[in-house]
């Protein structure tokens, strides 16, 4: 009896399995927790799912040892997975060193613990191809990691996956160390005129000339992109146009542009990832997630040189004529350490971004954490963005912070040269006009930051409802309120070393109650600026000074 007990066990168990394995989803589905509390009707994410069909690298001829080109191993095996109608290719543990790998639907790239996929730094292996790149329509050097048109792509596994941006990248000596600085130059490469930029080849600095940021515009032909080929530094990870695309297990490092950038996905799914780069990589971000639908990123850290999370749709005209915005997005259960933004919008969200939900994230010494950034001439909607249970830890410049007049810079970068802008010119609304509104921020805590928060409209287009409450903030500076309608703060405890906790200009529609100021606050608010109007502060009347081009009875106490 007792037999036979134990064999309709070990029967039923075999069954379990047998029907895990014909479903093929990859790695683990997202648990109840990633839906709960989101504040939109948020659609199930589909998984990939991938054939059981299962080959190994070194099948193919792979040599492991970082010394032989196993490109060709790649592509015979992910051809043959692709014959069979798709499956698993494991990369086993080893230093695999390829050119770059073209992605086929239904694919899983399996990278055991101890694999290392290290990218060529031969750059005659990256043909440059059409694609985007910072949201413009453009011509790059195909990436390492590539594929378009797609359907069920999955990266497993814990294995490293590294794109040798050292051989790309510009470098700014204020970036480094000297002795980093002199390692650089010694090996090679160009300095520029000023001698305080390191470039790999002349002709990427050829190239950088002329640049918008990191774009030639100005170039048109294919030709003229090839003569400066070295220039055209590509994203590690590029898909384009697909969809059920998973990443679930692997470290993405050291990334010639962008670290991991999916264009015009549905149904996109990041989770238990590591993205590194160095804290100096030129635009080394994270995760650009730009025109996707359905997207969850979770249970994930990043350390890199730019920004972190990125929600993103596409810039100006560009961006505008796609028309797709980046929606239905869940942020969940992520680290952040170096960064110049933990999450950001922007500043490419021509297309719009709409329904975010970011919470229970951790970021320790980003640039900034909350980042929300755009310039007219963009277009564009943000709205629908909820926020909350954000814990923020030596942040060097602003906590929070919206900037309707980004500069391509930093924020570290903008303090340095002055400051944020600050005018009151107005320009025709029209359709570069960029929009943000409906956001709620609840339940934050920052412990230490340049400034608190930082809001800054356009005159023409104000901030438009946004909601701030149970914050807990020590900063040197407090809130700056420009420019925006239908602001409302509530339960504060601020801890603000400068004796203005909140400087506030040209806002419409604003409530402020339940503020606890630290006992340094002696004059606590100061409100100026013309179009100020119905701006209501309970309580505060003794610790507030009105300039004088507010309007009568523009503020309530």
């Amino acid at each position: 009896m007792k037999t036979n007990r134990l064999h309709l066990f070990s029967l039923a168990m075999a069954i379990m399995l047998c029907m895990s394995s014909q479903n093929g989803n990859a790695q683990n589905t997202p648990s109840a927790n990633t839906y709960a509390n989101v504040e939109f009707k948020m659609p199930k994410v589909n998984e990939p799912v991938i054939p059981a069909n299962t080959v190994n690298l070194k099948d193919f001829g792979a040599v492991n040892g970082g010394y032989v080109l196993n490109t060709k191993a790649f592509a015979d095996a992910i051809e043959a997975l692709s014959k069979k109608g798709g499956g698993k290719l494991i990369i086993p543990p080893g230093i695999w060193l390829t050119g770059p790998i073209i992605l086929k639907s239904n694919i899983e790239l399996h990278a055991e613990t101890g694999a290392l996929i290290k990218f060529s730094t031969d750059k005659t292996l990256y043909p440059i191809i059409e694609t985007s790149f910072e949201g413009l329509n453009t011509w790059r050097c195909i990436s390492p990691i590539y594929g378009k048109n797609l359907e069920n792509v999955a990266f497993t596994g814990n294995g490293v996956w590294d794109g040798s941006g050292e051989a790309w990248r510009q470098v700014k000596k204020s970036k480094l160390t000297d002795e980093q600085w002199k390692k650089f130059v010694a090996s090679g490469g160009v300095l520029n005129e000023k001698k305080d930029s390191w470039y790999p080849s002349e002709q990427y600095l050829k190239g950088a000339k002329g640049a918008d940021q990191n774009v030639r515009p100005d170039l048109k032909t294919k030709e003229d992109f090839e003569a400066i080929h070295d220039f055209l530094r590509p994203v590690l990870v590029s898909i384009q146009n697909s969809k059920r695309v998973l990443f679930d297990g692997p470290v993405f490092q050291n990334s010639p542009a962008w670290n991991i950038h999916p264009l015009l996905i549905e149904d996109l799914i990041v989770r238990n990832v590591t993205v590194r780069n160095p804290w100096f990589s030129q635009n080394g971000d994270g995760l650009d997630v730009e025109s996707c639908k359905n997207v969850i990123i979770e249970n994930s850290s990043f350390d890199v040189g730019d920004d972190a999370i990125c929600i993103k749709s596409g810039k100006d005209k560009d961006g505008r004529d796609r028309g797709v915005p980046c929606e239905n997005i869940i942020v969940k259960n992520n680290v952040v350490y170096h960064g110049h933004g933990g999450v950001t919008v922007g500043s490419e969200m021509s297309g719009g971004v709409k329904n975010l939900h970011v919470s229970n994230c951790t970021f320790m010494g980003t640039d900034v954490g909350l980042r929300f950034k755009s310039t007219r001439g963009r277009g564009g909607v943000v709205e629908n963005i909820f926020i909350s249970d954000v814990f923020m830890t030596d942040i060097p410049s602003q906590a929070i912070s919206f900037d309707l007049y980004y500069g391509g810079k930093s924020i570290a970068e903008t303090l340095a040269e002055g400051g944020n802008t600050k005018t009151t010119k107005l320009v025709p609304v029209n359709e570069e006009t960029p929009q943000f509104k409906n956001i709620s921020i609840k339940n934050i805590t920052i412990r230490g930051a340049q400034q608190a928060v930082f809001l800054q409209g356009l005159p023409e287009m104000n901030l438009e409802n946004i909601e701030i409450t149970n914050l807990i903030a020590k900063a040197d500076k407090g809130f700056s309120i420009i420019d925006a309608n239908g602001i409302k703060i509530s339960n504060l405890k601020l801890d603000i070393a400068a004796k203005n906790a909140f400087e506030i200009y040209n806002a419409q529609n604003l409530s402020l109650t339940n503020v606890e100021f630290n006992p340094t606050s002696s004059s606590a608010l100061t409100i100026d600026g013309g179009a100020s109007k119905n701006i209501n502060l309970s309580g505060l009347s003794k610790t507030t000074t009105i300039g004088k081009d507010v309007p009568k009875k523009a503020v309530k106490f």
